[in-house]
């Protein structure tokens, strides 16, 4: 049985209780060592063995997987493992090996620096969308969803795997529309503790990376959510009724 398993943002206790449950029990476990906090190890037995995936091709990782196909299997991923995961390549090749497996979700970094930033990504008249994207890069991203075709929406963007493209980022933004003083934020390591937080505008994300030193593993964040105006959810409004509380008149 092989788990994929989200890691968490980060930090070693943001791991889900099941998550944790099924490192403890673990007989082999492969990591994404490049972005996997290495203290979530620590919840294996001395027992297990473990494999750095990082330095592996995904027919590396089958190979030992298969390998060992009669043993408990933790793939552990960094943040959730539905987001950037690449895991679906890897479910429909453990299809076809005829090897059953499941997911444990996990604490995604957007989650992670949001609550870092102590700020909600969907505020009433100001956001209700959130926009999870990357730049192209390496990997292509469908024409469609071109960033300066996503900023038009002008709502909440979390923009994952472009740190080293922040000054194209910047002119995809404003080409979109979003104005140049649009609040946005650079999240270094969400969660981690080197965690950095720098806060900046959508004209001056490249200046803001360089001063601070941030050229990778950092989370983008761009919209008004980060200013100050906004309106007061319905939800708790004393005169708005649900099924649960009369509106006071």
């Amino acid at each position: 049985m092989v788990h994929f398993v989200g890691a968490g943002s980060g930090a070693k206790d943001l791991i889900t209780v099941r998550g944790k449950k099924l490192l403890e029990k673990a007989e082999i476990v492969i990591y994404t060592g490049s972005l996997v906090n290495p203290e979530l190890l620590e919840y294996t037995s001395e027992q297990c063995l473990l494999y750095d995936s990082a330095k592996m091709t995904l027919e590396d990782v089958l190979d030992v997987v298969n390998e060992h196909r009669e043993k408990d299997i933790v793939r552990l991923h960094t943040g959730d493992p539905s987001i950037y995961g690449a895991i679906r390549e890897q479910m429909d090749a453990l299809d076809a090996l005829g090897i059953e497996y499941d997911v444990c979700p996990g604490v995604s970094s957007f989650c992670g620096a949001a609550a870092s930033l102590k700020m909600e990504y969907t505020l009433p008249e100001v956001a209700q969308t959130v926009i999870i994207t990357r730049m192209a890069g390496k990997t292509p991203v469908p024409p469609m969803e071109d960033i300066s075709l996503l900023a038009e929406h002008h709502t909440t963007m979390v923009i994952f795997l472009s740190t080293g493209m922040l000054q194209e980022l910047s002119q995809k933004l404003m080409q979109g529309g979003y104005p140049s003083d649009t609040p946005a934020a650079i999240v270094y390591k969400a969660t981690w503790p080197e965690e950095k937080i720098v806060h900046c505008t959508v004209a001056t994300l490249a200046k803001a990376a360089q001063e601070n030193e941030i050229t990778k593993t950092a989370l983008i964040l761009v919209g008004e959510f980060l200013g100050d105006v906004y309106a007061r959810s319905l939800l708790y409004h004393p005169e708005f009724t649900t099924a649960y509380r009369e509106a006071k008149q």
